[in-house]
């Protein structure tokens, strides 16, 4: 496949080139293999599509969590932390979140990417399989647009502060974050943004007296963020 489709077409010509010119560092680098039994099968025909995008909030969130540590084992090096490129790979983020990002996922996924007949990036697919790969795609797709969480840090901040108090009204803490939440998009179009308004208030919905995680997943969210 030639075809590459980015959420922003100000950003689509130099993706382009970088994923025409990828100097990755990543051929020296085993494969990490990526539990993935919590997951529903997905059958032996490789997909075009992402199965896990729309099958349900907790299968989503379960792809999610185990496509994030599929990710940092495999992918983070040359991709960055949270997907945020640093300029050398493609920033795959503001890849789209449909079938034409799918099929290009899915096949650099399975046969990887060789240079001048140097391996820049390993062959995933039959090392790590088909429901690996819909995982991680699953974790990037769904991760936030960093600028709208910047805009939201400094009340981010403050619902930290109060959940790490210990005396908050968490369940209008939780509504809040909720609210947070919904106003931030992710750069790929997916329908939920994996963000961490999003990720506190999963945990305060698990468990209400739980404000110490919560407040840590802010504080470490919003370093990250910066």
């Amino acid at each position: 496949m030639s075809v590459i489709k980015f959420k922003r077409p100000l950003i689509a010509g130099v993706a382009l080139f970088a994923l025409a010119n990828l100097a990755f560092a990543h051929g020296d680098v085993a494969p990490q293999p990526v539990n993935t039994d919590a997951l529903p099968e997905v059958g032996e025909d490789w997909l075009s599509e992402n199965p896990y995008r729309d099958a349900g909030e907790e299968v989503w969130q379960t792809a999610v969590q185990i496509g994030a540590s599929g990710y940092n084992q495999n992918c983070a090096r040359c991709h960055g932390l949270e997907v945020i490129s640093g300029g050398l790979a493609p920033d795959l983020r503001f890849l789209e979140a449909e079938e034409f990002g799918d099929e290009w996922f899915v096949e650099r996924f399975r046969e990887g990417y060789t240079q001048n007949g140097t391996t820049k990036m390993p062959a995933f697919g039959e090392l790590l399989g088909q429901k690996a790969a819909w995982a991680i795609r699953t974790y990037i797709e769904a991760r936030p647009d960093d600028a709208a969480i910047e805009d939201q840090s400094a009340e981010l901040k403050d619902i930290r502060d109060q959940l790490a108090a210990g005396d908050a009204d968490v369940e209008a803490l939780k509504a809040r974050l909720r609210e947070i939440a919904g106003e931030i998009e992710t750069l790929s179009g997916a329908p939920v943004a994996d963000s961490i308004a999003f990720r506190a208030a999963n945990l305060l919905e698990a468990n209400p007296s739980d404000t110490a995680h919560a407040a840590e997943t802010l504080t470490i969210g919003l370093s990250a963020a910066h």
